[in-house]
């Protein structure tokens, strides 16, 4: 699997460089947002680690073009620790946000969570697998208001045919819902299921994740009609689901 490190920082670079790579992962090292961006175009990795103080650039800008044009997973890294900043981070797409001084170990537990949902290997388990029918029958594609999601292929497709982008995170959580239909599910379990053993302790990440999703499943985001709150408990995926 191939990481990119975006890093101002030199010696940053190298620390989590000599890391990875001791745990099989190839590592390419950056220090600018153009470098990136010219290795997405010839050597797309699988995931992104970038900081976001970067000396004359914007890291959150650049963390919205690899959402907009390439489908990795993305690990903010960085200095900023503020709770703001946490929800900014995750709020334009990332997977992970991890504040320095970080944990080499906790760091590489983070990385491998968002692997397993961005880059699923078909012939293990995912950390959200289909669902089991009774007859053992596995559920791969869910419909649900006009929606496709299939499982497999990790895509979400809209009432008129045309794929619409997820992050990792976007699609575990709306495997969650897909699976436990008309049922109020609690940040903790969502939590949970979308980031495992792994969670942070990020109380609003759940929250940021389904105001991204609603921005996209909902024709007024304000007033949503497919996945609603429950005050006080969390929220409930209201439409009936059907599968193939």
């Amino acid at each position: 699997m191939h990481i990119a490190v975006l890093d101002d920082e030199v010696e940053i670079c190298v620390l989590l460089a000599n890391y990875l790579e001791r745990h099989g992962y190839r590592v390419t090292q950056l220090h600018n947002g153009r470098s990136l961006m010219e290795l997405m175009a010839i050597d797309p990795p699988g995931l992104v680690l970038l900081d976001l103080g970067l000396p004359g650039e914007d890291g959150l800008s650049i963390a919205r073009q690899l959402r907009e044009h390439w489908k990795c997973g993305l690990v903010i890294v960085t200095g900023r620790g503020d709770s703001v900043d946490k929800i900014v981070g995750l709020e334009v797409g990332a997977d992970d946000y991890v504040t320095k001084p970080f944990d080499l170990r906790e760091l590489l537990a983070r990385i491998k969570a968002v692997l397993r949902r961005t880059n699923p290997d078909p012939a293990l388990a995912a950390v959200l697998e289909p669902s089991i029918t009774a007859t053992g029958t596995a559920r791969s594609k869910f419909r649900l208001a006009n929606w496709e999601l299939d499982i497999p292929a990790r895509r979400l497709t809209n009432p008129e045919g045309r794929e619409v982008s997820l992050t990792g995170g976007e699609f575990d959580l709306l495997c969650a819902f897909a699976q436990h239909p008309g049922r109020v599910l609690t940040r903790d379990f969502l939590l949970e299921q979308t980031r495992g053993r792994e969670a942070g302790p990020f109380d609003r990440t759940i929250d940021v994740q389904v105001g991204r999703l609603r921005k996209k499943l909902e024709s007024d985001s304000g007033n949503p009609q497919i996945i609603k709150s429950v005050r006080g408990a969390g929220y409930i995926l209201v439409p009936p689901v059907t599968f193939d």
